[in-house]
């Protein structure tokens, strides 16, 4: 590292302009959050400590963000600015003290709530009506990315009657945790590259150039402010604007607190590191600001940034342990996945002993090997994933990772499809791809084969006793008897457990064949719409479009699934096994309106969830995944987190297990009747 400060300023200035590329444009980050942070305090230090080597153009004097080609530009009516990061109380406790001299005040009231990480947007309604949204951008000018946002359900594209009609909003683009867990799982079968995290899945999401696509995105906006280009409200305070988004049904910060005192705002800051983890959004810091908008104007803004807030960072939660082995995971679809085995080590309150490594070109970027010293953390506080190695710790000179030429269960030659960084089993009869297919068919939500755990799919397949899901109801006592550790009454459970799910509602056999894009949900909905599986297997690209929410990406791969020959067999071999595939007359319609209105499920209940959701379907009622002001009853069970809480600061009536059935005249659970959607 040189010691000359031109030479280190411009050496930082170019390094930090590569990662600002890799971040915003590319969505492939190479550094973490805190790495690229240590670099751009040193560049201040630097600029500061040598005024006279400050670039106009230095990362640290302007937003970093830069438009994209293939979108039009909008420019800011106002323009976009980011956050001061600080990462110390002593510097929260700085900020305030310079507020409060600027001011000339004694005491002064803030607002503090979560610093989502997502991707910066503005959106602009007039005369009630979304007009346009556009990316930060330079700060000046952004990208139009209006038709994106407008696939994004819970952002009103014509404002309520009766309130604000024109304005602009400033807020947070982003994919919650665990669409974000599923959504990687997807690609990750259709042997497309994994996101590193849930903001540049957001970011990849918000640059395509088709709507089309983005609409299969688990993605959201929360709103924190707006700009100051006057509209026809204008509020006195954070907390006026927080009350302006109940009114017309955007988004805002689910905790939030205000604070009259240093020792408050510390204080905020400190319980909101302890309860962000159960909020369904991954949040990096805590956002302060001086709460009346009287005085933000009066503290004004620097070149970048406002000086009336400021963002505390929290440190990320990271592990150093040692890489054991890297292991093949097979999927459903045949796609090789590299796992990390490590010695096992605490992090996130869990003990972590394995960690995904994503694709090949993932590991050869880190230089990952077999016996390295690894940095760990938790991407979206869910999946372990290995940050860095250290490389000084190295032990000799250990082979670098190449993924196998052959898979290492059935030894069928792998193939490399052109423009994907996947590889792939093409052995449809794989071992662990068939695994996989028979845990994901008899799961809760799909099946609910009872008996039929992931234990005894391995038996069964290693035995092999099953080779598809077909295969598993020509099952019987005998077939069954040599399986180890496995007696006649749990034989006579699992073949009853089978006979029982024949009589499973269509929807539900429709989601447990495992196709790409066609969720629980979604299979409800296919069912609704064409009756019977056979209906929706003879429709073209065209005519599946037509259901409500099937789009082409999710019309093509239903359309391609059922014309696989292998598919075809299967769909046979059930039908004749006497699985139901047709709706009954009058199926679908609701039985009475006993609990008519919108529903949420959270916390652990003493029935599989699907039970409840079908009995809510099946009187009356709709359901949704997020409490919002919409939400009629939130049912809660065990450990209701967030939901709760959110619900309760709604108005949101909270149902208990016994008052629910209550509503349906039980005194317990009663029977699901007939076929649901």
């Amino acid at each position: 590292m040189t010691t000359d400060p031109a030479a280190r300023i411009a050496e930082l200035s170019a390094e930090l302009e590569r990662h600002n590329r890799l971040y915003y444009v590319e969505a492939t980050p190479m550094i973490s959050d805190f790495e690229y942070d240590k670099l751009y305090r040193e560049l201040q230090d630097l600029e500061k400590a040598h005024p006279e080597l400050r670039d106009p153009d230095s990362p640290t004097q302007r937003v970093s963000e830069s438009p994209l080609g293939g979108f039009s530009q909008i420019k800011h009516r106002e323009r976009m600015m980011s956050l001061e990061n600080s990462y110390s109380e002593t510097e929260v406790g700085e900020w305030y003290a310079r507020a409060l001299k600027t001011l000339g005040a004694t005491s002064l009231e803030t607002w503090i709530e979560a610093k989502v990480d997502g991707v910066a947007v503005s959106v602009f309604y007039e005369n009630g009506r979304m007009k346009y949204a556009v990316t930060r951008g330079d700060g000046t000018t952004g990208d139009d990315i209006t038709q994106n946002l407008r696939t994004i359900k819970g952002i009103p594209l014509v404002l309520p009657k009766g309130g604000p009609q024109t304005f602009e909003l400033r807020g947070e683009c982003y994919m919650s945790k665990q669409g974000f867990a599923e959504m990687n799982q997807q690609r990750s079968e259709a042997g497309e590259a994994e996101f590193a995290n849930p903001r540049n899945a957001t970011a990849g999401s918000l640059k395509q150039l088709d709507p089309r696509l983005v609409a299969l995105r688990p993605l959201a906006v929360i709103f924190h402010g707006f700009s100051s280009v006057p509209g026809d409200y204008v509020p006195e305070s954070q907390a006026d604007f927080h009350a302006f988004l109940k009114q017309t049904g955007l988004k805002g910060a689910e905790l939030y607190w205000r604070a009259n005192t240093l020792e408050e705002v510390l204080a905020a800051i400190r319980e909101l590191d302890q309860k962000r983890h159960g909020l369904a959004y991954e949040t990096d810091g805590a956002v302060v600001k001086v709460n009346r908008l009287s005085l933000q104007k009066e503290l004004g803004v620097t070149s970048k940034a406002p000086r009336w807030a400021i963002a505390y960072k929290y440190a990320p939660e990271q592990a150093e342990t040692k890489l054991l082995s890297i292991e093949i995971q097979i999927g459903r679809t045949g796609v090789l996945t590299p796992v990390a085995y490590l010695e096992p080590v605490l992090i996130s309150g869990s003990t972590v002993a394995r960690a995904t490594l994503h694709n090949e070109e993932e590991i050869a970027r880190k230089d990952i090997r077999v016996g390295d010293v690894v940095i760990i953390e938790k991407a979206g506080e869910i999946i372990p994933a290995v940050v860095r190695v250290r490389p000084e710790l190295r032990v000799g000179d250990p082979p670098q990772f190449l993924m196998p030429e052959a898979c290492p269960c059935c030894h069928t030659p792998v193939v490399r499809e052109v423009g994907q960084v996947a590889v792939r089993c093409p052995n449809f009869y794989c071992g662990e791809q068939v695994k996989r297919r028979l845990q994901h068919f008899a799961a809760r939500g799909a099946m609910d084969i009872q008996g039929l755990g992931e234990t005894l799919v391995e038996q069964i397949v290693d035995a092999k006793l099953a080779k598809d899901a077909a295969d598993l109801y020509q099952l019987d006592e005998v077939s069954l008897a040599n399986l180890e550790r496995f007696g006649q009454k749990s034989a006579q459970n699992l073949l009853e457990g089978l006979a029982k799910s024949k009589q499973q509602a269509p929807y539900r056999l429709l989601f447990g064949l495992g196709i790409m894009h066609v969720g629980n949900n979604g299979s409800q909905k296919l069912l609704e719409h064409f009756r019977t599986i056979e209906a929706v297997g003879a429709a073209s690209v065209e005519e599946l479009q037509t259901c409500q929410d099937v789009g082409e990406i999710v019309a093509q791969s239903i359309h391609a699934w059922f014309r696989e020959a292998e598919n075809i067999k299967l769909l046979d071999r059930l039908k004749t096994a006497g699985l139901t595939f047709a709706l009954a007359d009058g199926a679908g319609a609701p039985i009475s309106d006993k609990l008519s209105g919108t529903w949420v499920i959270t916390g652990t209940l003493g029935q599989p969830r699907p039970y409840f959701e079908d009995l809510i379907r099946q009187h009356g009622g709709k359901l949704s995944g997020s409490v919002s002001k919409k939400t009629s009853f939130l049912l809660i069970g065990a450990e209701a987190g967030s939901k709760a809480a959110k619900a309760q600061g709604l108005g949101v009536k909270l149902v208990t297990e016994p008052e629910f059935f209550a509503m349906l005249g039980e005194t317990g659970p009663p029977p699901v009747q007939g076929e649901l959607l």
